[in-house]
Order: structure tokens, then C-alpha cells, then sequence
């Protein structure tokens, strides 16, 4: 009872709480930001280890933020054997924003900071383009169909950019985020799409195909993560007011090498539809699993009430 009619008073302080900590590590990421503009690549390689200190702090003291207001009890299995030292796309469902603070402060510190694709264009944004830049989050090239059917010549060229961009990474260990449904879960949504699973909707290949098409040989492993909410998919607000009571988070760790040498990837996806379809049914099978998953996540909680 004390907690739920405090709840809106803590949600309104942990909030303020989030706020003030991205503004105190905002500052030192934009002084960084600045000074890793000095084109000396042992400097620059020094400012990327410190500016990813800076991030890990942020998320450390928003998982403290949690601890404090929400008490909410995060139940991760999978976590074994992975390390800040190795390469990783990390692929997920995606119900909420709560998604991006619950990811966050499950990889902390067990993997390098995630980081996610983002578009050219983003990198103009005032200020948070530039700590984006400095934070080493990948910026695709992609260019239109329109404009690759008026200039043929520029056919591949997105990946090549893009391939050149994440140079950084062979010496850097890095974590690539990719929400591959493209959006949050909603049940409108799902009817839309017609989608066949019960828990999720289509799962989409481009965005992944464009990532391991960039980086593919740099990156090791393929985090397989399934985030469900027991009590059914929380807003931020109900989240920071501590109405989450646990979080349950599967993780299945799959090689990217094997998947690179399979049947179901190869170096032509973007020009061979066939190759595009056996991509396409790889992650569809995966997201089928992935359904009979959360299924089976919700019977067992039927079977504890």
C-alpha cells in the first residue's frame, strides 16, 4: 500500500534521477567528443577506451536509479562466457523503451558498450551527433533505389562507406544492437502485419544483412536475446514508478562465423533474391523459436499463480 501511493513520487524522483545523471556524464562525453577530433590515431584509440568509460558510468549509475526506485528484479540467463573482450551483434525482441534500459543493464560491464547503426544524417544532430561520432556508433551510407537506378555507378558503394567506417572496430571490441521486428510490439501492429506469431511481429533481415554485410568478419558472436515482462509490457512511467516486479531475459549465444559459412548468408544477399529469401527463413525460424519461447515463459508463470 505504502509503495503504491508513493509510486508516482518515486517514479517523479528516479526520472530526474536519469535526467541529471545523462547530463553529468553528458558534459565529460562532449569535452572527449572535442578532443578526440585531433586527428592522431593512438590519441583518438585512447579517448574511445575513455569515452566508453563514460557510457559504462552513465548505465551504472542509472542500474543504481533502479535499485533505489523500482526494486525490480532482473532474472538473466545466458550470461556465461561472454567478455569485454570479444565482437558481438546483439539481436533482440522489442515491447518497450524499457527494452533499451533493461538491455543496458544486462550487458554492463559482461560485454562492450552497445551501440547501435544509426543514419548519416544523425551525425548533423547538435551536439549528440558528435558524442554518437566519439562513441564510435556506426553511421550507414545507405543510399535510395531511386538514386542507385539515376546513378548506377554508386551500386555498393553504401556498404563500402560503411565497411570503412567500422575500420575502428577490428582493433576495438565492440557490441552492435539491431532490433530486427523495426519497431515496438503492439497488438495493432501485429494484426496489421498479419503477423504469424503470437508474441512478436516479422522479424525484417535487411537491417541485420546490412550489419554483418559491413562487418561481418570483424564480429564473433550473435547474442539471441528474448526479453519478457511477467507482468505484462510496461511503459517508461510505470517502469521508473517500480510497477515492474521482474524482468526475465534469455540469452542463446550463436556464431557468426558458422552463419557466415552456412547456406543461409552469403556475399551476394543484396543482388541475389534467392540468397535474400534463405536469409530471410533463417531469421524467421529463429523468431519462431523465439515465439514458442515467450510461450512457454507465460505458461510457466499461469503455472505459479
Amino acid at each position: 500500500m505504502f509503495l503504491t501511493i508513493f509510486s508516482p513520487l518515486f517514479g517523479a524522483i528516479s526520472s530526474l534521477g536519469y535526467f541529471i545523471n545523462t547530463i553529468f556524464w553528458l558534459i565529460p562525453i562532449l569535452i572527449c567528443s572535442f578532443l578526440k577530433l585531433i586527428p592522431i590515431k593512438i590519441w583518438q584509440t585512447f579517448m574511445s577506451y575513455l569515452l566508453d568509460g563514460c557510457a559504462t558510468f552513465w548505465i551504472s549509475v542509472n542500474s543504481g536509479n533502479q535499485n533505489l526506485f523500482s526494486r525490480t528484479k532482473f532474472d538473466a540467463t545466458g550470461l556465461e562466457g561472454l567478455g569485454k573482450k570479444d565482437w558481438y551483434l546483439v539481436i533482440s525482441n522489442h515491447q518497450s523503451w524499457v527494452d533499451i534500459l533493461v538491455l543496458q543493464r544486462v550487458f554492463n560491464y559482461k560485454i562492450p558498450f552497445l551501440k547501435f547503426f544509426l543514419k548519416k544524417e544523425l551525425i548533423w544532430v547538435p551536439f549528440i551527433g558528435l558524442a554518437w561520432w566519439a562513441l564510435d556508433f556506426p553511421f550507414m551510407h545507405r543510399y535510395s533505389k531511386a538514386l542507385l537506378a539515376k546513378h548506377p555507378h554508386l551500386k555498393g558503394k553504401d556498404l563500402e562507406n560503411t565497411r570503412k567506417a567500422c575500420e575502428k572496430f577490428s582493433y576495438k571490441p565492440v557490441s552492435i544492437m539491431n532490433f530486427v521486428e523495426g519497431t515496438r510490439l503492439t497488438e495493432q501492429k501485429r494484426t496489421r502485419q498479419g503477423s504469424q506469431f503470437q508474441h512478436l511481429l516479422k522479424p525484417k533481415a535487411g537491417g541485420m544483412a546490412f550489419v554483418l554485410g559491413a562487418m561481418g568478419e570483424q564480429l564473433h558472436k550473435l547474442l539471441d536475446v528474448t526479453i519478457h515482462y511477467p507482468q505484462g509490457t510496461p511503459t517508461y512511467w510505470e517502469f521508473v514508478c517500480g510497477k515492474v516486479k521482474n524482468v526475465e531475459v534469455k540469452i542463446k549465444v550463436l556464431s557468426i562465423r558458422e552463419l557466415l559459412n552456412s547456406d543461409a548468408f552469403g556475399p551476394d544477399y543484396f543482388d541475389d533474391h534467392t540468397q535474400r529469401v534463405k536469409f530471410q527463413r533463417w531469421l524467421t525460424e529463429l523468431w519462431e523459436q523465439k515465439d514458442k519461447d515467450l510461450q512457454s515463459l507465460l505458461v510457466e508463470k499461469s503455472k505459479d499463480v
